[in-house]
């Protein structure tokens, strides 16, 4: 399967979208189609912003996923999550959407996503999402995020 760069944000200057809604995630061919493992991508400075108190929302997302024919593009990854910032949306609806758009998208054998959220009145919220359960013998890390402490 051959790409059409010119198709990609890669390598291209790309403002950062108004909103997850108007972000382009781009795909590529997967060059180990067939092959089990596990692909992973971490953002540390997730934002979006609270919808009733309009309040900004940190958090951490870990993204993995065992890839079928598709690879998410990482820099319209980047967009698409930085999209986000001026997003208003609860961190449960933010950590599933995101996680739907990539399955939509890359169609993987496997997906999970983890949503660290600092706390939110006093409450930290977490939101995992999974597509089922994880196929045997795949290497499946932690995610490495300790539970709340203070991250």
């Amino acid at each position: 399967m051959a790409i059409d760069a010119s198709t990609l944000q890669l390598g291209q200057s790309s403002a950062l979208p108004a909103s997850p809604e108007e972000a382009r995630l781009d795909r590529v061919p997967n060059p180990h189609a067939g092959t089990r493992y596990l692909a992973r991508f971490t953002c540390p400075e997730f934002t979006s912003i609270c919808p009733v108190t309009g309040q900004p929302d940190f958090g951490i997302l870990v993204i993995d996923y065992l890839p079928g024919q598709w690879l998410v593009e990482s820099k319209s990854l980047k967009l698409y999550l930085g999209a986000f910032r001026n997003h208003g949306a609860f961190h449960e609806d933010c950590t599933v959407s995101i996680g739907m758009t990539l399955v939509d998208l890359l169609e993987p054998e496997w997906f999970r996503i983890g949503g660290y959220w600092y706390p939110r009145g006093g409450i930290p919220i977490d939101v995992f999402w999974q597509t089922g359960e994880p196929p045997k013998g795949l290497w499946l890390p932690d995610q490495g995020v300790a539970p709340y402490r203070g991250r």
